[in-house]
């Protein structure tokens, strides 16, 4: 991978981006619907906080550099280590930068990061078939199809089906401690 993009950096999302947040979040929801739903309340942003505690899922801003606006948020969710050493992502831009190529960039720091710093070897990205952009991104970046999982997410009242891509740590890879030698 290439040195970090100079147009963005990630940055740990917090508690204290709730407001910030949530505003882009209510900007972006016909961005957003039907692919996903975030938080766009403080209620509802202080219980999704909750699954960053423990350290299996991990949340991001993509911030623009020159700015310092809020492009988009990417987590590196359900991280597994062992004999997998992987990970699933989800990604949003939010409508004030959409269309700009900052989530380009920003999955590929957000690759970057889960590669070299948290030593993953695998990331998968689950998305919608009809959900043209961000196929388009993953594509960009060098993600795999694997397939198609059937009603695989409950999202806007419906399961959803979501074609399942992947893309594996860059030669040479370090391996996380937590992968067993044999």
């Amino acid at each position: 991978m290439s040195e970090t993009p100079s147009r963005v950096e990630l940055r740990p999302l917090t508690r204290s981006d709730q407001d910030e947040f949530c505003s882009l979040v209510q900007a972006s929801t016909d961005l957003h619907h039907p692919w996903m739903q975030l938080p766009a309340t403080a209620e509802e942003f202080q219980s999704w906080m909750r699954r960053f505690d423990d350290g299996t899922n991990l949340g991001f801003l993509i911030c623009v550099r020159e700015t310092g606006a809020l492009a988009g948020m990417v987590n590196i969710n359900s991280i597994i280590r062992g004999r997998y050493q992987g990970a699933s992502l989800g990604y949003a831009a939010f409508t004030p930068s959409a269309g700009r190529g900052y989530m380009t960039d920003g999955l590929t720091a957000a690759l970057r990061h889960a590669f070299t710093d948290l030593r993953l070897h695998r990331l998968e990205a689950n998305i919608q078939p009809a959900n043209k952009a961000s196929l388009a991104l993953v594509q960009r970046l060098g993600f795999r199809c694997e397939g198609l999982s059937p009603a695989y997410l409950y999202i806007d009242g419906a399961w959803r089906d979501h074609e399942r891509w992947s893309i594996t740590a860059p030669a040479p890879w370090q391996a996380h401690p937590s992968l067993p030698e044999v």
